[in-house]
């Protein structure tokens, strides 16, 4: 373990005892202060679909705040996975795929006394959470993720094309969109996705996080860029999650790894469709 990762082990630690400590003291006056969410009427809502990419615009994040919430918390949570002991690590994450599935739900959550219980981890700094809506009394309930081809249709809310399973394929396809084949063009919360034949699941992503919200602003490693993804399993073993820098990415010694535009196992940077039309 580099000193990095033993510095922020540390801080993880002494965080959470002490914001365990903290939800204990003020949990009921939060939970008396604070409504629960309720589940969105769906009579209220239409099936506009502007950009036909299968979202529906009830689904879209469309204020710059939310955006920006979102990707806070999704690079967040994602990045914590690969820095929290492996013991630790929630048992529905064993691949790259169930690593974006989690880590969306969990930045669409209501981030409260409860959440923090449940997730073992509270952010350094303040953030807030998602206005428009929480997981997951979503407009979908929890089937967040779409499965089918084609532009929204009404049907679509109960006829089995959102699901609460997909896989890297189908988060690809159905769930994000192209932006670029440029890394330049990554932001924090965007996704690197890989075609590799040569192995059983063919389709890999990663997460580009970008600066690191867990490192120390004094450190150098706060002004460098990295990606986490989950390995998937390797032969006989469970996998790992994984923490690059980019930096070390791009001069992985495989070039079949390498996101750069020369490299046709590189499909390029994808981005979620509800921050479609945003920044």
């Amino acid at each position: 373990m580099n000193q990095f990762h033993q510095q922020i082990s540390l801080r993880i630690v002494v965080m959470a005892a002490l914001f365990s400590a903290l939800i204990l003291e003020c949990h009921s006056c939060v939970t008396a202060s604070r409504p629960s969410p309720q589940p969105i009427q769906q009579t209220a809502i239409d099936s506009n679909d502007r950009f036909l990419d299968g979202t529906p615009d009830f689904l879209r994040l469309d204020s710059p705040a939310d955006q920006e919430t979102f990707r806070r918390w999704f690079v967040l949570i994602a990045e914590f996975q690969a820095l929290r002991p492996t013991l630790e690590l929630p048992s529905e994450i064993n691949d790259c795929a169930a690593l974006l599935r989690y880590s969306y739900r969990n930045a669409l959550r209501d981030h409260d006394a409860a959440w923090t219980r449940e997730a073992r981890f509270a952010p350094h700094s303040a953030l807030p959470s998602l206005e428009k809506y929480h997981y997951p009394f979503t407009p979908l309930g929890a089937s967040l993720f779409r499965t089918r081809p084609g532009h929204f249709l009404a049907e679509d809310r109960k006829n089995g094309t959102f699901a609460e399973f997909a896989d890297a394929k189908t988060l690809k396809d159905f769930n994000t969109y192209f932006f670029s084949r440029d890394i330049r063009a990554a932001r924090p919360g965007d996704i690197l996705f890989y075609r590799q034949l040569e192995q059983n699941s063919p389709f890999h992503s990663m997460i580009f996080v970008g600066h690191s919200p867990w490192a120390n602003p004094g450190d150098p490693s706060a002004n460098e860029d990295v990606v986490v993804y989950h390995t998937g399993p390797i032969g006989k073993a469970s996998g790992e999650m994984r923490r690059l820098r980019l930096a070390d990415l791009m001069q992985h010694p495989s070039p079949r790894w390498r996101p750069v535009a020369g490299n046709s196992n590189f499909l390029g940077v994808y981005r979620w469709n509800i921050l479609r039309g945003g920044n």
